[in-house]
């Protein structure tokens, strides 16, 4: 990680404090007038005070008023309520389920200025007026696409709300909003008018250190041209080792002919693992979607990190892996009978078989071989949605899973070897009230079988909690604590875990520490500030980690000294760009391995999120993942 990005955006913080701290002072030498006796409220909070002394000062016909009237939006609304249930859009429709849609109106909003919900919201500053002109807006037709009514075709239950989540879900859309026309709708038909804003989609991000001449440059395109086709790719250089450069790209079509298939090529070239694959794919995007399925082939080659030796004196060692894999999977979703007319079971019974072809043309040790997996699975999936704000953006609305996930899946495998059958089971709820938080929970066991053993096997248990979200005027704060824990059973000496980022402390990195059952739990607190600049919205993080880390299968993680992390950063995040969620932290490590010198203090940047929702759709059957 580049030592100049955290320099770089602390800069531009320290910046915009003395602005605004030059802005208090010059506007402390003003005579003041005199006050009004009358006026009980003498007291005004900070942020307030600076907001309004800086919206005075761009009213002025001054270099340094021009240049804060192009930059900040003193007057921008939320457009809607935190904690909106998306079952009431449901309901609030209900009246109209099976009536003929007479029309579909499609309207699209640049992303700079525009509101879904006002229409009289309309770009102010010289940069929104420019980032619209460089922006092509989403075709009609793409958002015609994705929705699940047609013209002259009867209103399905769940049309309505459905699509309204897969539009806001797409990733080159900000926000949506499907509507029925109230005032021409009549008995046996009505109008309907979807609004959608856009991101910016064309990003990038770069990192260069002077001092190695290292460096990365990435850049993204969501919707290019306005036809929704996805490119991104990324170049380091000047790397230490093993080898000074790493190579990625990717290249997507999304819902092609209206089908919702969508075709992916992946190019990864990096020093400890290289890919290619393309795939067309579709799952089961909707609560009403039948049938999903895959077909593909990937090349792959990784470089593993090997155990110690019987002395644990020899170091660990790293061995290559490598073979090409074929894979094929479908899936049939059945609907439970319903005598109501106008009620839509959200409760599906989801079958799915899958191939998978897998050939070794390397490999570190004997324990691969050559195979064929063939796997079968049944599930009940109960799926429903709700919207709410500030979970892991930044003001933009967000749609939540809730429901329920039972599986059970079953195979054999056909190896060069040896055969082996396989068995995986699964249960997962989630719950949310605005009122309450967010409560996911999640334990699944998987194992391959053998004549004289279980082997392979893997436990995880899982919990998150979001708390509600606790406002102060402006000011918004959310608590987020998430417990997980992986128990490898009988696994081959090179199937290792780590506890290193997003696998358990974030911003910790160790090379060789390695184990074969992990637990962590990670505590996270988040305070949204009102500061926006260019668009860019700021919260504060705070966060402390533990993590238990222990290696064999008779070991317990929670036998071994805990490692620790804690820290504090900012996010940065402008919602209207394709442009990653930026964290920038300080982590403090307090026990680091004892063979490598890393120091316990660490900055770090990342644009990953630390905590993602766990959709309640039925995936493809398949091997769990031990990581």
């Amino acid at each position: 990680m580049s030592s100049c990005r955290p320099l770089y955006f602390f800069t531009r913080i320290a910046l915009l404090a003395i602005l605004l701290l030059l802005t208090e002072l010059c506007l402390a030498q003003e005579v003041s007038p005199p006050q009004d006796s009358t006026r009980t409220d003498t007291t005004q909070k900070f942020d307030e005070r600076v907001m309004s002394r800086l919206r005075e000062i761009s009213e002025r016909k001054t270099i340094m008023g021009k240049l804060l009237k192009a930059v900040l939006v003193f007057d921008r609304k939320d457009e809607e309520l935190t904690g909106l249930d998306a079952e009431l859009i449901e309901r609030e429709y209900e009246k109209h389920n099976y009536k003929i849609v007479r029309s579909i109106e499609v309207i699209t909003r640049n992303p700079f200025g525009y509101s879904i919900t006002d229409t009289t919201q309309l770009p102010k500053n010289f940069f929104e007026k420019a980032g619209n002109s460089l922006h092509v807006r989403t075709n009609k037709r793409l958002i015609r696409n994705k929705l699940l009514f047609k013209q002259n075709a009867p209103l399905e239950p769940l049309a309505l709300v459905e699509s309204e989540r897969l539009l806001r879900q797409t990733e080159y859309i900000l926000d949506t909003r499907i509507v029925v026309d109230e005032y021409s709708t009549t008995e046996d038909s009505v109008d309907v008018v979807v609004i959608a804003k856009d991101i910016f989609s064309l990003g990038g991000s770069g990192s260069y250190s002077p001092s190695s001449g290292s460096g990365r440059a990435a850049i993204r395109e969501l919707n290019f041209l306005g036809q929704g086709h996805q490119l991104r790719s990324s170049y380091r250089f000047n790397m230490v080792a093993p080898r000074p450069w790493e190579l990625t790209g990717e290249y997507t079509i999304e819902n092609i002919g209206r089908t919702y298939i969508s075709a992916d090529l992946n190019y990864i070239n990096q020093n400890y693992y290289q890919e290619k694959s393309a795939f067309l794919s579709r799952d089961f995007f909707a609560t009403n979607t039948k049938y999903a399925g895959a077909v593909g082939v990937s090349w792959i080659n990784e470089r593993l990190l090997l155990p110690m030796g019987p002395d644990d004196v020899t170091p660990p060692g790293f061995g290559n892996l490598g073979y090409t894999r074929r894979d094929f999977w479908l899936g049939r979703a059945f609907r439970f009978k319903s005598y109501n007319l106008g009620f839509e079971p959200r409760g599906r019974l989801i079958l799915g078989v899958r191939a998978i072809d897998t050939k070794f043309t390397e490999t570190p040790t004997d324990n691969y071989q050559n195979n064929t997996l063939l796997l079968s699975s049944i599930g009940y999936s109960v799926r429903r949605y709700y919207k709410d704000r500030y979970l892991y953006g930044f003001g933009r609305t967000e749609d939540i899973p809730a429901g329920t996930r039972v599986s059970l899946t079953m195979g054999q495998e056909f190896g060069q070897r040896e055969n082996r059958r396989y068995i995986g089971t699964e249960f997962a709820f989630a719950k949310y009230a605005p009122s309450f938080g967010y409560l996911f929970g999640r334990a699944a066991y998987s194992s391959f079988v053998t004549s004289s053993e279980w082997e392979q096997g893997v436990l995880e248990l899982e919990a998150l909690y979001f708390t509600k979200l606790y406002e102060r005027n402006n000011w918004k704060l959310r608590h987020y604590i998430m417990a997980r824990t992986t128990y490898g059973i009988n696994r081959n000496p090179e199937e290792l875990i780590s506890i290193n980022n997003e696998e358990g402390l974030r911003g910790f990195r160790s090379e060789f520490l390695r184990g074969s059952r992990r637990m962590v739990v990670n505590y996270e607190a988040n305070l949204y500030t009102p500061l926006s600049v260019f668009g860019f919205r700021l919260a504060t993080v705070a966060f402390a980690d533990l993590a238990w880390l222990s290696v064999g299968n008779s070991s317990s993680p929670l036998k071994e000294k805990p490692y620790h992390g804690y820290g504090i950063g900012f996010r940065f995040r402008n919602e209207y760009l394709s442009f990653s969620t930026i964290q920038i932290m300080l982590g403090y490590y307090p026990r680091m391995p004892e063979y490598e010198n890393l120091n316990s203090f660490r900055f770090f940047q990342t644009s990953r999120p630390y905590y993602e929702f766990e959709d309640f759709r039925f995936n493809r059957p398949g091997v769990a993942q031990f990581r």
